[in-house]
Protein backbone atom coordinates (compact mmCIF):
# COMPACT_ATOMS: atom_id res chain seq x y z
CA UNK A 1 0.00 0.00 0.00
CA UNK A 2 1.40 3.43 -1.07
CA UNK A 3 1.10 6.98 0.38
CA UNK A 4 0.43 9.56 -2.40
CA UNK A 5 1.22 12.93 -0.50
CA UNK A 6 -0.06 16.14 -2.66
CA UNK A 7 2.10 17.60 -4.68
CA UNK A 8 3.83 20.82 -3.14
CA UNK A 9 6.20 23.64 -4.66
CA UNK A 10 10.13 23.40 -3.12
CA UNK A 11 9.92 27.06 -1.43
CA UNK A 12 13.25 28.70 -0.74
CA UNK A 13 14.14 29.08 3.16
CA UNK A 14 12.83 31.98 4.46
CA UNK A 15 15.80 34.22 5.78
CA UNK A 16 15.69 35.96 9.70
CA UNK A 17 14.67 39.59 7.97
CA UNK A 18 12.35 38.21 5.54
CA UNK A 19 10.43 36.69 8.89
CA UNK A 20 11.16 40.10 11.28
CA UNK A 21 9.12 42.05 8.39
CA UNK A 22 6.54 39.51 8.02
CA UNK A 23 6.04 40.09 11.78
CA UNK A 24 6.57 43.66 11.69
CA UNK A 25 3.75 44.14 8.97
CA UNK A 26 1.38 41.57 11.28
CA UNK A 27 2.01 43.65 13.85
CA UNK A 28 0.84 46.94 12.02
CA UNK A 29 -2.43 44.96 10.69
CA UNK A 30 -3.08 44.11 14.41
CA UNK A 31 -2.66 47.57 15.20
CA UNK A 32 -5.11 49.20 13.15
CA UNK A 33 -7.42 51.84 14.26
CA UNK A 34 -10.89 50.10 14.02
CA UNK A 35 -13.69 50.10 16.05
CA UNK A 36 -17.06 48.53 16.00
CA UNK A 37 -18.18 44.92 14.32
CA UNK A 38 -14.69 45.69 11.92
CA UNK A 39 -12.47 45.30 15.15
CA UNK A 40 -14.61 42.23 16.07
CA UNK A 41 -13.72 40.60 13.21
CA UNK A 42 -10.48 40.93 12.80
CA UNK A 43 -8.35 38.31 12.71
CA UNK A 44 -5.09 38.38 14.64
CA UNK A 45 -2.60 38.70 11.98
CA UNK A 46 0.13 37.84 14.63
CA UNK A 47 -1.11 34.68 16.01
CA UNK A 48 -1.64 33.35 11.94
CA UNK A 49 1.74 34.71 11.03
CA UNK A 50 3.48 33.01 14.31
CA UNK A 51 1.08 29.47 12.76
CA UNK A 52 2.91 30.28 9.54
CA UNK A 53 6.56 30.56 10.59
CA UNK A 54 6.38 27.94 13.14
CA UNK A 55 4.80 25.17 10.90
CA UNK A 56 7.02 25.78 7.84
CA UNK A 57 10.13 27.21 9.06
CA UNK A 58 10.37 25.61 12.58
CA UNK A 59 14.24 25.91 12.70
CA UNK A 60 14.34 29.59 12.36
CA UNK A 61 11.42 30.27 15.00
CA UNK A 62 11.64 29.95 18.30
CA UNK A 63 8.91 30.13 20.86
CA UNK A 64 11.14 33.23 22.58
CA UNK A 65 9.98 35.24 19.08
CA UNK A 66 6.59 34.22 19.67
CA UNK A 67 6.44 35.39 23.58
CA UNK A 68 7.99 38.71 22.46
CA UNK A 69 5.28 39.53 19.71
CA UNK A 70 2.52 38.59 22.74
CA UNK A 71 4.38 41.60 24.70
CA UNK A 72 4.29 43.81 21.97
CA UNK A 73 0.69 43.25 22.11
CA UNK A 74 0.37 43.49 25.11
CA UNK A 75 1.73 46.33 25.70
CA UNK A 76 0.15 47.93 22.60
CA UNK A 77 -3.52 46.72 23.45
CA UNK A 78 -2.68 47.83 27.05
CA UNK A 79 -3.60 44.40 28.30
CA UNK A 80 -3.01 41.90 30.70
CA UNK A 81 1.08 41.55 30.82
CA UNK A 82 1.84 38.14 29.09
CA UNK A 83 -1.44 37.14 28.31
CA UNK A 84 -1.14 37.72 24.67
CA UNK A 85 2.56 35.91 25.14
CA UNK A 86 1.32 33.23 26.85
CA UNK A 87 -1.13 32.12 24.57
CA UNK A 88 1.79 33.20 21.39
CA UNK A 89 3.71 30.36 23.35
CA UNK A 90 0.84 27.96 23.20
CA UNK A 91 0.21 28.28 19.39
CA UNK A 92 4.11 28.43 18.44
CA UNK A 93 4.25 25.14 20.41
CA UNK A 94 1.36 23.37 19.53
CA UNK A 95 2.29 24.58 15.73
CA UNK A 96 5.75 22.90 16.33
CA UNK A 97 4.44 19.62 17.41
CA UNK A 98 2.46 19.58 14.51
CA UNK A 99 4.72 20.91 12.03
CA UNK A 100 5.38 17.68 10.21
CA UNK A 101 1.77 16.74 9.80
CA UNK A 102 0.11 20.11 9.32
CA UNK A 103 2.71 20.42 5.79
CA UNK A 104 1.68 17.48 4.91
CA UNK A 105 -1.97 19.53 3.59
CA UNK A 106 -2.36 22.22 1.85
CA UNK A 107 -3.80 25.33 3.74
CA UNK A 108 -7.44 24.75 2.77
CA UNK A 109 -7.16 21.38 4.22
CA UNK A 110 -5.17 22.75 7.55
CA UNK A 111 -8.00 24.84 7.89
CA UNK A 112 -9.86 22.59 11.16
CA UNK A 113 -6.00 22.65 12.63
CA UNK A 114 -5.96 26.01 13.18
CA UNK A 115 -9.11 27.03 13.62
CA UNK A 116 -8.89 24.70 16.86
CA UNK A 117 -5.05 26.27 17.55
CA UNK A 118 -7.02 29.59 17.30
CA UNK A 119 -9.92 28.85 19.54
CA UNK A 120 -7.43 27.49 21.99
CA UNK A 121 -5.52 30.43 21.71
CA UNK A 122 -8.62 32.98 22.42
CA UNK A 123 -9.38 30.28 25.47
CA UNK A 124 -6.44 31.53 27.07
CA UNK A 125 -6.65 35.02 26.40
CA UNK A 126 -10.13 35.12 28.16
CA UNK A 127 -9.42 33.33 30.44
CA UNK A 128 -6.23 34.99 31.73
CA UNK A 129 -8.50 38.07 30.98
CA UNK A 130 -11.05 37.36 33.50
CA UNK A 131 -8.86 36.04 35.83
CA UNK A 132 -6.96 39.18 35.66
CA UNK A 133 -10.24 41.24 36.96
CA UNK A 134 -11.93 41.88 32.99
CA UNK A 135 -15.52 41.35 32.08
CA UNK A 136 -16.77 38.29 30.15
CA UNK A 137 -16.57 40.39 26.50
CA UNK A 138 -19.16 37.85 24.91
CA UNK A 139 -19.29 35.43 22.96
CA UNK A 140 -18.31 37.39 19.70
CA UNK A 141 -14.90 37.78 21.12
CA UNK A 142 -14.69 33.65 19.03
CA UNK A 143 -15.84 35.46 15.86
CA UNK A 144 -11.69 36.25 15.28
CA UNK A 145 -10.83 32.95 14.92
CA UNK A 146 -13.82 31.77 12.47
CA UNK A 147 -12.08 35.11 10.33
CA UNK A 148 -8.57 34.10 11.22
CA UNK A 149 -9.45 30.77 10.04
CA UNK A 150 -10.89 32.21 6.38
CA UNK A 151 -7.50 34.87 6.44
CA UNK A 152 -5.20 31.34 6.58
CA UNK A 153 -5.27 30.26 2.93
CA UNK A 154 -4.58 33.74 2.06
CA UNK A 155 -1.72 34.19 5.01
CA UNK A 156 -0.25 30.90 3.51
CA UNK A 157 -0.57 32.09 -0.65
CA UNK A 158 1.20 35.03 0.45
CA UNK A 159 3.91 34.05 2.72
CA UNK A 160 4.56 31.29 0.26
CA UNK A 161 4.76 32.88 -2.93
CA UNK A 162 7.12 35.31 -1.73
CA UNK A 163 9.17 32.20 -0.85
CA UNK A 164 9.09 31.17 -4.30
CA UNK A 165 12.78 30.62 -6.13
CA UNK A 166 12.67 32.91 -8.89
CA UNK A 167 12.51 31.71 -12.75
CA UNK A 168 15.97 31.59 -14.34
CA UNK A 169 15.46 33.71 -17.21
CA UNK A 170 17.96 31.45 -19.24
CA UNK A 171 16.39 28.27 -19.25
CA UNK A 172 14.70 27.66 -22.43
Amino acid sequence: MSVNFPEQDVLIPATGWFIFFSLVIALLLNLLPLQGISLVLRPDFVALTILYWSINQPQHFGISIAFLMGLLIDVSNASILGQHAMAYCVVAYIAFVLHRRLRIFNPLQQIPQIVLILILMQVIILLTGVIGGADFPGWYFFLASLTGMLTWPLISFILGILRKPKDDPNII
